[in-house]
């Protein structure tokens, strides 16, 4: 891969994904496109560049789906999941007690491990969503995933990484070698290809924003649109859940760290109210962003 090949791949993913790659990445592109280019029948990376710039559409969307595949399991980091049964859930169910329902955006979630996290965690509410309306939507910008989504089968090896086993058990059906996560958890999950780089206005306005380990991957400018263009997406007392490596802080003033919660942020125009006794994710007003790390 030349230098020339290098830096065209890279304005490329940038302008078509986000994926802000620096300049001692060609490892890593080499390691995913080198086997791109033998399924489509090139020798490598130079002729895989050439064929994109004459016109191939198919090939250049496979191209970006190839860099933006990340890797995802069940239940990862652990803690945002704890957060959303002891903390999120109660709080909103009782704000929303008169409404019963609420909407939930997994934005770039894979291969689903991470919408059907969630979907398990509301399904063991149990008795505190018993007849509410709960829509979980699943976006990615790869179709491919959301395809292995939308099926819910899954190996031996990625039903193990970080699903407890009384929740495969209860939850899934064995065939083989693989596991299909039941039908009734299937369809609580919506699932829709989306670039978060476009406008996402249309997906109306959300309770739980979860946007995890994904934007690590995009540049200040870029990182700082989608957190304005979010806040907008989210209830005045909603919570948008980010990776445990990610952070709002020194990004953009648009959202604000909720204190002892890592992870969970609320829109910055969101009132403070504080019920005595009363389990709420709506913090007390910070002196400075650094007192909320």
């Amino acid at each position: 891969m030349t230098p020339l090949d290098y830096e065209y791949l890279r304005k490329l993913l940038k302008e078509r994904s986000g994926l802000d790659l620096s300049a001692d990445k060609q490892y890593l592109v080499e390691s995913r496109l080198v086997p791109l280019a033998r399924r489509a029948g090139l020798a490598g990376i130079p002729d895989l560049v050439q064929k994109m710039k004459s016109g191939a559409d198919a090939l250049t969307a496979n191209v970006v789906e190839a860099m933006t595949t990340n890797e995802t399991f069940f239940f990862r980091d652990k803690i945002p999941f704890d957060h959303l049964k002891e903390a999120v859930l109660p709080a909103l169910v009782q704000a929303r007690a008169a409404r019963r329902s609420l909407r939930i955006w997994c934005a770039a979630s894979s291969t689903g491990q991470e919408p059907y996290s969630i979907a398990m965690c509301l399904k063991e509410a149990g008795p505190m969503l018993a007849g509410w309306r709960t829509e979980i939507v699943a976006t990615d910008l790869s179709q491919e995933v959301l395809e292995k989504s939308k099926a819910g089968i899954y190996s031996q090896f990625e039903v193990q990484r970080g699903l407890p086993i009384q929740l495969l058990v209860k939850y899934f059906k064995q065939n083989g070698e693989l596991w299909q996560i039941n039908a009734d958890i299937r369809a609580m999950v919506q699932h829709r290809q989306l670039n978060l780089l476009h406008d996402f206005s249309q997906l109306g306005t959300f309770d739980i924003v979860f946007c995890r380990n994904v934007l690590i991957y995009f540049d200040q400018e870029t990182k700082a649109n989608i957190f304005e263009r979010m806040s907008r997406m989210l209830e005045p007392d909603g919570v948008l859940a980010l990776g445990a490596a990610e952070s709002v802080v020194g990004i953009t003033n648009a959202f604000k760290p909720y204190p002892d919660r890592r992870g969970l942020y609320r829109p910055n125009a969101a009132p403070v109210v504080v019920r005595p006794g009363v389990a709420t994710l709506v913090p007390q007003p910070m002196k400075s962003a650094a007192s909320a790390r």
